[in-house]
């Protein structure tokens, strides 16, 4: 389940409903660049319970035996965007040297709380490294097929991958806004409030940011079609199971209603007669014990050969 869901398995985990993202930016996360007063703007709209800005980013982690890439991203403690911590803490703020992982990672490279990791990150056009110190675990949070890391905004700016021009600024700014409402069921009415009073943004449901995750909706359709041909393969092959069972019962079915069998005689014995008893045409005084022989037409009769009955049905229910 998780592997079906490792691209929106972060997004659709989020204690947001809707999602904010820099106008004309197609709701794609990785292009969407936000000012920074932008998420103190949204908390102001009423019906706005709170708003978190996420910074993303990918990076490596190379302090292991096997090197794991990774998400990773910045985020603000205790407010949407981090995720629901399982073990340890939330790291501090500022530009604080620790990290969030998400079980991803804990379940990938055995790492604990209190560890210490090395991450690589291509500063203009040199690789630098950085030590974190893990203090939490968080929930499932795969983001662009990858594990997540989450780190405090001031210090994703200094350590996420950046081109030369960008290394001239101290200030890192938001990818998207998670917003969570005062009242859930008003995601309609408050995406057009929000749209109305924010300047150059444009504003997402949860769903709408999924679909738009890249590659998201080509593994969709690939799995969509996966289960269409699974589908159809299941049916052709019980239709012909039962088609191949029809065909080789047609003799047996003929003889019954040729000597005048009721419907239901011909139901019981067009089942798996090794798994009921041998039967052959003669004469039987006990045929009358056995309800569904006595309304076979007295002119005809079945002979049970009693011993095979009483293996056939031991290997049938024992």
């Amino acid at each position: 389940m998780r592997a079906a869901n490792g691209n929106r398995q972060y997004v659709a985990n989020l204690d947001a409903q809707l999602v904010v993202f820099l106008e004309k930016s197609d709701y794609s996360i990785s292009s969407s660049r936000l000012e920074t007063n932008t998420v103190k703007a949204v908390r102001r709209v009423d019906g706005v319970a709170d708003a978190g800005a996420i910074y993303t980013s990918s990076t490596e982690i190379v302090s292991l035996a096997e090197p794991l890439k990774v998400s990773m991203l910045g985020a603000e403690p205790g407010r949407p965007g981090m995720p629901a911590i399982l073990e340890g803490r939330e790291f501090r703020g500022g530009e604080a040297r620790e990290a969030v992982m998400d079980r991803n990672v804990a379940v990938r490279s055995d790492l604990q709380i209190g560890d210490t990791i090395q991450i690589r990150s291509t500063q203009g056009t040199e690789d630098e490294f950085f030590e974190l110190k893990i203090v939490g675990t968080g929930g499932w949070s795969i983001l662009f097929f990858q594990p997540t890391i989450f780190v405090p905004a001031a210090t994703w700016g200094k350590i996420r991958p950046q081109s030369e021009s960008e290394l001239a600024s101290d200030t890192p700014y938001p990818n998207i806004i998670a917003v969570k409402l005062t009242d859930p069921s008003q995601v309609d009415a408050m995406l057009v409030k929000l749209a109305d009073e924010g300047v150059n943004i444009d504003i997402a449901t949860i769903e709408t940011t999924i679909n738009n995750i890249p590659g998201y909706s080509a593994q969709q359709g690939t799995v969509q079609t996966q289960g269409v041909f699974t589908l159809l393969i299941g049916i052709l092959v019980i239709g012909g199971f039962f088609q191949i069972q029809i065909l080789q019962k047609v003799p047996q079915i003929g003889v019954l209603k040729a000597i005048g069998s009721s419907n239901g005689v011909v139901e019981f014995f067009s089942g798996d007669p090794d798994h009921y008893c041998d039967c052959a045409w003669g004469w039987d005084r006990r045929r009358n014990d056995i309800p569904v022989l006595a309304r076979l037409p007295p002119n005809n009769s079945i002979s049970i050969q009693w011993r095979a009955f009483v293996d056939r049905c031991g290997l049938a229910f024992g």
